[in-house]
């Protein structure tokens, strides 16, 4: 078979595109849902467990709470609250959760920890995947069953202030709101100002029933300054101000109501020390969660030390909370502090709608869910719930009563606590065969590619794989054998779903005999490029030439530094990397041109630098000899000498001393900026600079840097080229110090910046 340039090139870019669809789509596994179509409107709830005619629990809980204010702190990180800066910064925080009628939780969230996923597992329940990164740069509207949609189809009023990704994600859910962009991450004053100027108005109103505040000062400060900034003390004490002044008014309107309300201060992710946040390091993952409302008092002696949770959990424990369905596809359980002072009764409802909504899900997503243990477990507390029921129908209070609905209880939270974690694995699980089979393929294609290239950059270039010849029809067939036997396989002893075993038998008979096919054109296009080379080398007889040291060093340290990126610790200090590979690759450049030019290509001494410039030789018999060094050749075999006298005084110096020179910048750039995951808190050279104490020394390097910059560059320019540097040049100083971090000659100090800004 002969493939042109043209459509061989196609071919490889169709089929790579199909291996990075099958490996993408095992990377990222499919979400867990719900086959229920209706998004606004649920079905029935599951009545209680063999409720008789004379039991009218059949239909949803009533809400209990009235109204229920969620203040979002981006980047909320656990110990910002639990720890010694909420003792600090947080005092009437802090009392609330030591001694208030408060239930503390640190909420863990899932990976990616960015801000647009972590709503839509808030109010949704379940656990958004990584490409939900990319979607957080232009949020599409959430289309799961959510809690906001369920309380506007409930007629409940929904007012939103802060990030307006809550807009985009929830678009006409809101019957007020005012946005704010997260992408000014420079401002962390006016972003949250224009937040908390609609609390007094909006508190003293009663036309609602949710409100968001969502407060992403906090976070800017983390991404510009780090989470150890005095900043950051500042920006928690004015959050612990408008949670006072928050908790104070909806306490004045419950005089007024039967039903207490709810106020939820929660984080949507962590920072890390470094500031930043959207990997999984547990300053990151652990936010604050607190709940507090008149309904949890507590009595004298009661310690309640923050519970671990999920961030997913919340979502239930909203509906529950306001009276309204849980959302179809959360995978979170009901926190149970919540509802604990309630009645056993109506404790065992809550819990059982929970379960029923978690195990329905469950049997809709994972094919061998009768073996699950949570579900086990699920049919066994429903069996002994319909006890219950009947003993309670029968005497109202009794030892056993109480006894049977507290084993219950315990039963309900241990299938609760197992099929949320069933859920949540499904969604973190690879589909590794699918994984495998897209990478042999983008392998199969990338190889034939390296061994085609040498004859597919021609025009008339044509690839010959020669299927049909009896070698390689015996390999395809063995070939696609095997591939179909491990296909029957894996895909009769899988325990779980596996996409690419869903398929229908002829797409993956397709994909397998595409697999077969690239092996055997990798196979003849190995076979053609080894006889082409031992031809050559029979032509061409011993070859003197070979590979450099330099050559070499390149080569092994650009694959020790692919190899390195897989791991994850390598990843996060790479710098090291780079750092060991430039200091080793300066090394042996210097070790090559100083040979080269004092010992000549075949190592022996060849020349003697002087002061003046003269080389002397070394030996009487080198004097007819071109007197030069190959300065700057790396493969002395097949390159032309340079001569060393070429280069003529400052030129020639400054060749011999640049690896010192980029040595010594690659060591001052170290200093110059920490980075990494162990390093970035450690002060360093520019952290001096940036100082406020320091501008002066920053704003005369920086002249200095930009002036050193035109003086390289003007020698070749034209006197027009000139001008425009020198003006763009002074353009970049100006800005800088127009935005205060370098100074004008004639400012004395920092007062006048702040004057500017």
């Amino acid at each position: 078979m002969r493939l042109g340039s043209g459509a061989f090139a196609a071919t490889c870019v169709v089929i790579e595109v199909l291996g990075v669809a099958l490996f993408l789509r095992g990377f990222f596994p499919a979400p867990v849902r719900s086959s229920s179509r209706a998004q606004h409107r649920a079905g029935p709830p599951a009545p209680e467990p063999l409720a008789g005619a004379s039991s009218n629990w059949t239909k949803l809980p009533p809400p209990l709470f009235s109204k229920v204010v969620i203040m979002l702190i981006d980047a909320l990180r656990d110990d910002f609250v639990f720890g010694s800066k909420g003792v600090k910064f947080m005092p009437y925080t802090t009392y609330l959760v030591e001694k208030g009628a408060s239930h503390s939780f640190v909420a863990e969230a899932k990976p990616p920890t960015v801000t647009m996923p972590r709503i839509k597992a808030l109010m949704t329940g379940s656990l958004p995947g990584f490409v939900d990164i990319i979607r957080n740069l232009n949020s599409p509207a959430v289309l799961e069953d959510n809690v906001l949609t369920q309380a506007k189809a409930a007629g409940k009023r929904i007012i939103l202030y802060g990030d307006e990704t809550w807009v985009k994600l929830f678009p006409e859910h809101f019957v007020e709101y005012d946005g704010t962009t997260s992408f000014f991450v420079s401002d962390y004053t006016e972003v949250d100002d224009n937040v908390t100027r609609h609390l007094d108005s909006v508190l003293q109103r009663g036309d609602w029933e949710v409100l968001i505040l969502h407060y992403l000062g906090l976070d800017h400060i983390g991404h510009t300054s780090g989470p150890s900034s005095p900043l950051v003390g500042r920006k928690l004490s004015e959050m612990d101000s408008i949670l006072m002044k928050t908790h104070a008014a909806l306490l004045a309107q419950e005089r007024g109501t039967h039903l207490p309300n709810l106020l939820v201060l929660c984080g949507d992710h962590g920072m890390s020390e470094t500031g930043g946040h959207g990997a999984s390091s547990m300053e990151e993952v652990n936010t604050a969660l607190i709940l507090i409302s008149s309904a949890f008092e507590r009595k004298p002696g009661d310690v309640r030390h923050p519970v671990h949770v999920q961030q997913t959990d919340l979502a239930a424990t909203l509906a529950i909370g306001l009276g309204l369905p849980i959302p179809k596809h959360s995978v979170g359980s009901l926190l149970f502090p919540v509802v604990q002072g309630k009645a056993m009764r109506e404790q065992l409802r809550f819990l059982h709608l929970n379960t029923v909504q978690l195990s329905k899900l469950l049997q809709e997503n994972v094919p061998s869910y009768k073996k699950e243990p949570g579900f086990e477990q699920f049919k066994m507390s429903e069996k002994l719930h319909g006890n219950w029921i009947r003993l309670y129908l029968e005497e109202n209070n009794s030892e056993v009563l109480f006894n049977l609905g507290t084993k219950v209880r315990r039963q309900y939270l241990d299938a609760l606590r197992t099929l949320s974690l069933t859920l949540s694995r499904q969604v973190a699980q690879y589909n590794i065969y699918s994984m495998v089979v897209g990478t042999v393929v983008v392998l199969e294609v990338l190889a034939l590619l390296l061994l085609s290239v040498p004859r597919a950059l021609s025009s008339r270039a044509q690839l010959d794989v020669p299927l049909w010849s009896p070698v390689s029809s015996l390999l395809f067939y063995l070939m696609l054998l095997v591939l179909l036997a491990v296909h029957v396989t894996v895909c009769t002893s899988a325990e779980n779903s596996c996409y690419f075993c869903s398929l229908s038998w002829l797409a993956a008979g397709g994909v397998m005999t595409l697999i077969s096919a690239l092996l055997c054109a990798v196979v003849s296009a190995l076979t053609e490029m080894s006889v082409d080379a031992k031809r050559l080398r029979t032509n061409l007889g011993h070859s003197k030439s070979r590979w450099s040291e330099l050559e070499l060093l390149i080569l092994l340290g650009t694959l020790g530094h692919a190899a390195s990126l897989g791991a994850s610790s390598f990843v996060e200090e790479e710098h090291q990397t780079w750092y060991f590979l430039v200091s080793t690759l300066c090394l042996a450049l210097c070790h090559e041109v100083y040979r080269t030019c004092f010992l000549g290509a075949d190592g022996e001494p060849q020349c003697c630098l002087h002061a003046d410039g003269r080389c002397d030789s070394a030996e009487p018999a080198l004097q007819d000899r071109n007197p030069g060094c190959d300065v700057l050749e790396l493969g002395q075999a097949h390159k032309s000498p340079v001569s060393l006298d070429a280069l003529r005084g400052r030129d020639r110096w400054l060749v011999l001393a640049s690896p010192w020179l980029t040595l010594a910048c690659c060591r001052l750039l170290r200093t110059l900026n920490q980075t990494g995951v162990q390093g970035a808190h450690r002060p360093g050279l520019g952290h001096w600079l940036t100082s406020s104490d320091h501008k002066a020394a920053l704003s005369v390097l920086a002249a200095l840097s930009l002036s050193v910059i035109l003086a390289l560059v003007q020698r070749r320019c034209s006197p027009a080229s000139k001008v425009a540097m020198a003006l763009g040049l002074l353009g970049v100083y100006c800005y800088r110090a127009a935005i205060g971090n370098v100074l004008f000659p004639w400012q004395q100090g920092n007062k006048d910046i702040s004057k500017l800004a």
